[in-house]
């Protein structure tokens, strides 16, 4: 029989449910995901850095873990809180069950909870502070008074590569094009689509200078999505310092950052966008798109100057979800345009970002 083990958020309030993976305290950001499926791809995903993540869909762990849909070299959460562990998963590609690879990797999870329960919760109040304890629900709350906020803590550094690397063009191809991406917190995926088209890519950390940048030869530059709050002024100085150089495609995080560096400003949303039932309309067409996001900041709409427009809208609440500049080769999406759960509506973001490309300056 599984260990005791507890939910307890900063506003006091504690769900009960049993112990899987790891028995070790977690505290984080609690967040909920609306997708029904890619909990592996969540888990792995890095802009879910010193987050517990509680996806709302019942039963988790079904499919098991495969060795195709790694978003990165680790696990990236804080802690997990499912309602339904599934201990026999049943799938052709399961290589692990859930409770085994987060055990692997020394990351708790929690089970047996109302997670739907949880979420409404937080879409009432707001995201909070939560610890995952095996041990005294006062301690942990008392814990969560003095550890850090999630807004204080800049984990991009933290999630970014520690040395440069490469990812090449599909197998037998010569590259077409090559991208320097800048990651903040970059998923695997987004380097599959890249190679699809024809492009190599050279993947550098989020530290590295534009100079550095530069000398490495790009025929465009992607600034990855990410983690936490996008007011970072060393990555602001070096996309300024890019900017009207080479073709920029900005994904989420880097979105955020493109509307900064020029003069937006950003705010956090009360329970953010996490999920693959996303609907998005293009101003420019009318067309809505059903599209994956994994966001906590958004872009002022209010804010937008220095050439930029709205592009894209949430139709869930009216937030930006693309900028544009009429001018410059810049290229803004809020949402995940390689999706990683999700749908592919918007895949072609990165033709577009190609085509941005292959039009040079």
């Amino acid at each position: 029989m599984s260990e005791k083990a507890f939910l307890v958020l900063e506003d006091g309030s504690v769900y009960e449910g049993y112990s899987f993976g790891a028995e070790v305290s977690a505290y984080g950001e609690v967040v909920f995901n609306t997708s029904m499926t890619g909990y592996q791809e969540m888990l792995t995903d890095p802009s879910y850095a010193g987050q517990i993540v509680v996806p709302t869909y019942p039963i988790i762990g079904n499919y098991g873990i495969n060795s195709q849909d790694f978003e990165s070299n680790r696990i990236q959460v804080a802690g997990f809180v499912v309602r339904e562990e599934c201990h026999l998963p049943s799938h052709w590609q399961s290589i692990s069950t859930l409770h085994d690879y987060l055990l692997s990797s020394g990351i708790s999870g929690v089970a047996g909870v109302d997670t739907r329960a949880i979420t409404r919760r937080l879409r009432s109040l707001g995201v909070m502070m939560g610890m995952l304890t095996l041990d005294s629900t006062e301690e942990a709350l008392e814990q969560l008074k003095r550890l850090p906020r999630y807004d204080d803590i800049d984990f991009v550094k933290q999630v970014t590569t520690d040395t440069v690397y490469r990812w090449d063009a599909l197998p037998g191809e010569n590259p077409l094009f090559h991208i320097v991406v800048i990651d903040c917190g970059l998923k695997f995926s987004i380097l599959r689509n890249l190679s699809k088209l024809g492009c190599a890519s050279t993947v550098v950390p989020s530290t590295t200078s534009a100079e550095d940048i530069l000398a490495l030869k790009p025929d465009g530059i992607l600034l990855s999505p990410g983690p936490g709050d996008p007011a970072l002024p060393y990555l602001e100085e070096t996309v300024r310092n890019l900017i009207g150089r080479k073709p920029i495609m900005g994904i989420c995080l880097g979105h955020q950052l493109l509307g900064r560096v020029f003069g937006g400003k950003t705010f956090k949303l009360k329970f953010g966008h996490r999920g693959a039932n996303h609907p998005v309309r293009e101003l420019a067409t009318g067309r809505v798109h059903i599209t994956a996001q994994n966001h906590g900041f958004a872009v002022d709409a209010d804010s937008v100057k220095g050439g930029l427009e709205v592009s894209h809208v949430s139709l869930n609440d009216g937030t930006v979800e693309g900028l544009r500049n009429r001018e410059l080769h810049i290229f803004y999406i809020q949402y995940h345009s390689e999706a990683s759960p999700g749908p592919q509506d918007t895949v072609n973001s990165f033709e577009r970002f190609i085509e941005m490309v292959r039009g040079g300056y």
